[in-house]
């Protein structure tokens, strides 16, 4: 049986003192050693993705061509798309991938079909759903957009979606998601995290549905698997070693 391990994680573009913290972040990937990663808030102008890839592979096999493979998509926006985009990280063959546009300022979903040495096959997606904190209605179109496309196009059994949705656990996506879809800390723990937002570097400086802007916290990000997957292992809050 073949024990598949995956992650998401928010780079955050270059904020957060993106020059003092990748590092740490790179160590601690490299220790993780997910089979796949999904990245939201990928900078293309300064090249994070590729920089990120090559840093882990190169610590990794001294290769930055390997083991892991990046596929990436910007935005579907003129300006937006020219700052950041979306992307994947896999150990594992690719087969194909597609892209999905999913609005309100070109968010849009990933989806990577990859082979496991059993040889069957994965859809593994990326996604970074609307992030203004009111607009739930926003982001349930998206992820119904998001739930039909994986469903009607090229669907295989298996398949793993991961990012961060802006969204509480009662929020109206989460639960229309979990119509289909169950969330691997909630299947592993009984609940949800507490929080996955903000990181341990830093205070949000933003409100979300009326809490004060300074220290809040809440679960705004997601691995869900779809029924095909029957077993979870293991499920917890990673890089958070400050």
């Amino acid at each position: 049986m073949f024990h598949l391990k995956v992650a998401t994680i928010n780079l955050r573009n270059r904020a957060d003192r993106w020059l003092k913290r990748r590092h740490l972040l790179v160590a601690q990937l490299v220790d993780a050693a997910p089979d796949l990663i999904s990245l939201q808030e990928v900078s293309f102008p300064i090249g994070q993705g590729r920089w990120l890839r090559n840093q882990i592979n190169v610590r990794i096999s001294g290769d930055s061509k390997r083991p892991y493979r990046l596929i990436q998509k910007r935005k579907n926006h003129l300006i937006n798309g020219y700052h950041e985009g979306i992307g994947i990280l896999t150990r594992l063959p690719v087969l194909y991938h597609s892209s999905l546009s999913l609005g309100y300022g070109g968010r849009i979903a990933l989806r990577v079909n990859v082979q496991l040495p059993t040889r069957q096959t994965v859809d593994f997606v990326a996604t970074h759903l609307h992030a203004v904190a009111h607009d739930r209605q926003a982001r349930l179109e998206q992820v119904i957009k998001l739930t039909g496309w994986l469903h009607d196009t090229r669907r295989v059994p298996l398949q793993i979606v991961a990012g961060d949705f802006n969204e509480i656990p009662k929020g109206l996506a989460i639960e229309y998601m979990k119509q289909s879809f169950r969330s691997v800390y909630e299947v592993r723990h009984g609940h949800e995290p507490l929080a996955t937002f903000p990181t341990a570097l830093v205070q949000p400086k933003r409100p979300y549905d009326g809490a004060p802007g300074l220290g809040w916290a809440g679960c705004l990000d997601y691995i869900f698997i779809s029924p095909a997957v029957k077993k979870v292992e293991q499920a917890a809050i990673f890089c958070d070693q400050p």
